[in-house]
């Protein structure tokens, strides 16, 4: 099955809608199959006392307010429908992650499925209901969670509505970018068996040897952070990827799937080809009479490997020799 690779605009943005467009255009000229945005009210996802987190300190006013900055990063009702229009028409997915109620029936009704539940919202239970009530499938974050707090978001999923086979969980590290000793692609895994769902990975690691690993390691989603440039002022261009090395990790996704194969061990069909120019068949070391004694020492193993294989070595060592042998000739049994 192809992994779901999703270009995560976020708020990559900055609040201009004709950024938000050209970044739907740059992700399906690099081959994702969806680009996903984030979908709030400033005033329902944070208090006016919010703090920002260090990384948004960083790269952004450290003195403005969260809610402050948010409200600059919002898209209207109407940039939705422009985004979702500028998607069907480069024959890309749209998605958004809704924060809050009202944008969650905000995407119910532009039909945007999956619901993409983001890592900061694993304890909302009354978004959680919402989502779980709509009765879609679901890729749920987990980022910052323990695994009891999974269980927990997917009882509540499931008792509002959602199907259980239909949830994939997210492993991601919440932090701007995710140090690599932190990123503990093991848990993903983990979370699968546990839980005996499907898994995926929302990578904030800087580059793409990470998500491609996650990929090998058998995720059905790869979400990853994309910009136009990453100097852009904002709080996650500096974690985020440019498109040239979006469309690199896509391919490299892709060439993970093919190279993945079905698990059995067999020659493949150009190895079969190979096999007589790679291995070695036993040969005569010199010259020998018939009756003669083979011995290791008048024996040898040369390629090519179209005569006896020397598998077969222990056999012949003793026994007479059927014929006279110049050197090289293959010996037969």
């Amino acid at each position: 099955m192809a992994t779901l690779v999703i270009a995560e605009a976020g708020v990559n943005h900055n609040g201009s809608l004709s950024m938000a467009l050209e970044l739907v255009d740059a992700a399906a000229h690099c081959g994702a199959d969806v680009v996903k945005f984030q979908s709030f009210d400033p005033q329902q996802i944070a208090s006016r006392h919010a703090g920002k987190a260090a990384y948004q300190k960083r790269t952004t006013d450290a003195t403005e307010s969260q809610q402050a900055m948010l409200a600059r990063l919002a898209l209207s009702v109407e940039d939705h429908h422009q985004l979702l229009q500028r998607c069907q028409q480069r024959g890309i997915g749209f998605l958004s992650s809704p924060f809050d109620l009202p944008s969650l029936a905000l995407l119910v009704g532009l039909g945007c499925r999956p619901f993409k539940i983001p890592s900061g919202e694993i304890t909302n239970l009354p978004l959680l209901r919402g989502i779980g009530a709509t009765g879609e499938a679901v890729l749920l974050s987990t980022g910052m969670a323990t695994l009891g707090e999974v269980e927990a978001a997917i009882n509540v999923l499931v008792m509002a509505g959602t199907p259980r086979a239909q949830i994939t969980l997210l492993h991601c590290t919440t932090e701007y970018p995710a140090p690599l000793q932190e990123v503990n692609l093991r848990a993903m895994l983990s979370m699968g068996q546990s839980f005996a769902l499907p898994y995926g990975y929302s990578d904030h690691t800087e580059g793409i040897a990470i998500a491609i690993a996650a990929a090998a390691l058998g995720a059905t989603v790869i979400e990853k952070h994309f910009t136009l440039d990453r100097q852009l002022p904002g709080p996650d261009h500096k974690a985020s990827l440019e498109p040239a090395a979006l469309g690199e990790m896509v391919q490299g996704i892709r060439q993970v799937e093919q190279a993945m194969g079905d698990g059995i061990k067999r020659p493949t069909p150009t190895e079969l080809a190979n096999r007589p120019i790679a291995r070695k068949s036993i040969v005569a070391r010199c010259a020998i009479r018939a009756g003669e004694p083979l011995t290791a020492e008048n024996l040898t193993t040369k390629r090519p490997g179209d005569g006896l294989s020397p598998m077969y070595w222990d056999e012949l060592v003793g026994r007479p020799a059927q014929r006279d042998y110049a050197e090289d000739d293959p010996i037969e049994r």
